[in-house]
């Protein structure tokens, strides 16, 4: 059998300088969130399949890496038919499992209660740049909490973390499902067709308006009804209040969202601006919806929305609920391309040894290295290479001190 070095396509190794950058924004990540007053919980990367085939999912059920029953009831399975050979999946995402860890755990909660969530994700999706099989995300959750204040809380949270890895120039949009289904009710579209219609504006930003028309004409809607949506979707997307003046949307959804604006651009200072196209993929979403982009990237770097419905199809209790996520690869990305300097707090020291060290000044070292260790400080003993140049240079590199005194 001959063995394969590179990772499965679609997943990743990471060096110990990656890992540094990663490991010190999650860091930074977790402070910002417990200021908040967020509390870190973990749930399982394997789900039920029931819970991730729920139609809530949007394009990503497709994208579900499904796992075979096992043993005795894999045996049993029937198999001509494929559903019967699945029981499970890695998750696609980490609201489905929190809402599912909810609904088993609330009574043992607070509420409101203010999660905060780190986990690897899969998605049987084609790799390219800032997109991967195995994704790290990073999520925002607070459920029990019916006012925007849970939207508020969220985005500024978020916005007050990316400041501190010295984010400037990035823009918040935001939409509500609400408005959404208004357009949809205008332009005289089928309710049956609205998850159709969602899924082609979803894809506004790469495919333009006239890939999004021609999208709505192969799923047989009338051309009026097509040309009276697009219009409306691109009329100016700033001016929330005018926007909604003729759309059948009770005011109070604008009156929210323009509470939200207004509350996120006096507290944090950031462009956070009303888009009709932003769709978000997720058909959980009940109410608003958001998105962070940052310049120079082609697509956002977060996103989330309120999904007041999903708690109850687990508990049979309505449970309001809102999220944010982190795309954290696309911000890890977006930082090594910015060649973005982590703090180093620690002094870094290497001590080099000769090969013909005696037991008595080795052992001399490793005591003095010890003592500093407990100084807070990074030591380590390296025996001199033969390659002594490559050597060096490679931990000069990394920042250490270097002593070669034995």
């Amino acid at each position: 059998m001959t063995y394969i070095k590179t990772p499965v396509k679609g997943m990743r190794d990471f060096l110990p300088k990656e890992m540094e950058l990663r490991e010190y924004v999650l860091n930074v990540m977790k402070e910002t969130y417990e200021n908040f007053g967020f509390e870190l919980i973990g749930t399982p990367t394997v789900e039920h399949i029931e819970n991730l085939s729920n139609n809530q999912g949007g394009e990503n059920e497709k994208l579900i890496f499904k796992i075979l029953k096992r043993g005795e009831k894999l045996e049993n399975a029937n198999l001509a038919d494929l559903t019967t050979l699945v029981d499970s999946g890695l998750r696609y995402d980490l609201t489905v499992p929190l809402a599912r860890m909810y609904a088993n755990n609330m009574q043992n909660l607070n509420y409101p209660f203010r999660a905060f969530q780190i986990g690897y994700s899969y998605r049987a999706e084609r790799p390219q740049k800032g997109r991967y099989r195995e994704l790290m995300q990073c999520d925002l959750d607070i459920l029990g909490e019916k006012t925007n204040l849970a939207e508020i809380e969220m985005i500024i949270a978020v916005v007050t973390f990316l400041k501190k890895l010295d984010f400037k120039e990035f823009k918040i949009k935001i939409n509500d499902r609400r408005i959404l289904k208004a357009m949809v009710d205008y332009a005289e579209i089928p309710s049956a067709m609205i998850d159709e219609v969602l899924i082609s504006l979803d894809k506004f930003d790469k495919i333009g308006k006239e890939g999004v028309e021609q999208e709505l004409k192969e799923n047989g809607l009338k051309e009026t009804s097509i040309n009276k949506y697009l219009t409306k979707a691109m009329e100016n997307k700033t001016d929330l209040k005018t926007f909604c003046q003729n759309l059948p949307i009770d005011q109070s959804v604008v009156q929210n969202l323009e509470e939200i604006i207004e509350n996120v651009n006096e507290n944090v200072n950031a462009t956070i601006v009303f888009d009709p196209t932003l769709v978000r993929g997720m058909g959980y979403y009940t109410g608003p919806i958001f998105e962070i982009m940052a310049d120079n990237f082609p697509s956002a770097i977060g996103g989330g929305g309120r999904y007041d419905e999903m708690i109850a199809k687990f508990s049979n209790k309505e449970v309001p609920a809102c999220g944010f996520s982190i795309g954290f690869e696309r911000l890890i990305l977006l930082l090594e391309e910015r060649a973005y300097q982590i703090a180093q707090p620690k002094e870094k020291i290497c001590y080099l040894l000769k090969k013909e060290t005696s037991a008595e000044e080795k052992a001399k070292v490793i005591n003095i290295a010890n003592k500093m260790r407990q100084q807070n400080k990074i030591v380590k003993i390296v025996v001199k290479s033969k390659n002594y140049k490559y050597q060096k240079e490679t931990l000069t590199n990394d920042n250490y001190q270097i002593i070669e005194e034995w």
